[in-house]
């Protein structure tokens, strides 16, 4: 019991650490954000994790075919991280952090959703019930009627609901799906996609821009992996809520980097959508509730060109450990 408790706290801690990367890595976003399209920071970003994620790849060899198995579900797939990464660039752009992130933290009610005609999932009473509460929560942050909606708010949205479809399809075909195509296509679509525009969005960047590029591709992947680490030590049911810390950091580097104020709105939405999506983590985790579990299994947040799916970077890792044995 006691070892269960302390790979528990490490897991913990593991994934706090995680959490405090990605939102340094977003507020680099936001900072480039206000002088550059998104379009440009995701272009720039994907070519600059490319050698990352290759060196990667070197490590599953054995899996060297990019050709998919499942086509249709992987360009589905690609297409949802690309309109992901570019929305939530451009969200984290024209917003306050906290307010982006409590939408965001609507992607677990809405993979609750999608693994039903997806996954085939069966959601009874209660899920659904807290489903429907945290999506009012989302109502609350965004006012419709109240305030104006901005593209920022449409972005955010937009990006939440194409990571949670993400997700859910990594669920369904990750199990015999290459590592590499898992991974790359992505990558290469969000570099086509962005190529094809970057020319009518494009400004030229000083070289310490270029390194704030760098920082962001670096510190998804770190992220990632401590991601990685932190399920490999904890229990899922445990380590998955400490997703929700961002907003900490959000209210910390917002309020003295960026002079935001969270307002009564945003915090009562972040209440009620936590509330939600902290219920559908322990409904998912007691035995005989969820078949598939594809809120607790997937594992990190919403996949972007720098911050990969951590199942696949595990699944790549844990090939390599069986070829070294």
């Amino acid at each position: 019991m006691a070892e269960v408790v302390q790979n528990n706290i490490r897991g913990v801690l593991l994934a706090l650490a995680a959490m405090g990367i990605f939102a340094t890595h977003d507020v680099v976003v936001k900072t480039l954000g206000a002088t550059y399209s998104p379009v440009q920071i995701v272009f720039f970003a994907a070519l600059l994790s490319f050698p990352l994620v290759s060196v990667i790849l070197l490590y599953d060899a054995k899996e060297a075919s990019l050709r998919p198995r499942h086509p249709w579900w992987v360009l589905l797939r690609t297409g949802c991280t690309v309109v992901t990464g570019v929305s939530a660039f451009y969200a984290f752009s024209t917003l306050p952090l906290a307010q982006v992130y409590v939408i965001l933290f609507a992607s677990p009610l809405l993979i609750t959703v999608l693994a039903i005609p997806i996954l085939g999932e069966t959601v009874r009473f209660r899920r659904w019930a807290a489903v429907i509460v945290g999506l009012i929560g989302v109502l609350i942050v965004m006012r419709p009627g109240e305030a104006d909606l901005s593209m920022g708010h449409l972005a955010a949205l937009a990006a939440a609901i194409c990571g949670a479809t993400a997700s859910v399809i990594v669920r369904k075909i990750g199990a015999d799906e290459r590592s590499v195509v898992l991974l790359m296509f992505p990558m290469m679509g969000s570099f086509l996609a962005m190529g094809l525009v970057l020319p009518f969005v494009y400004r030229p960047m000083p070289v310490e821009h270029l390194g704030l590029l760098g920082v962001i591709a670096v510190f998804g992947l770190i992220g990632s992996f401590l991601v990685i680490l932190a399920y490999r030590a904890g229990e899922a049911v445990v380590v998955a809520p400490m997703q929700y810390s961002q907003i900490l950091w959000a209210t910390g580097y917002g309020y003295f980097l960026f002079s935001e104020r969270l307002d009564r709105a945003t915090v009562i939405g972040a209440a009620v959508i936590i509330a939600s999506g902290l219920y559908i983590v322990f409904r998912e985790s007691r035995a005989g509730a969820s078949e598939h579990r594809p809120v607790t299994e997937t594992r990190g947040r919403n996949e972007t060109v720098t911050t990969p799916r951590s199942s696949v970077l595990q699944r790549v890792l844990r090939g390599r450990l069986k070829a070294a044995e």
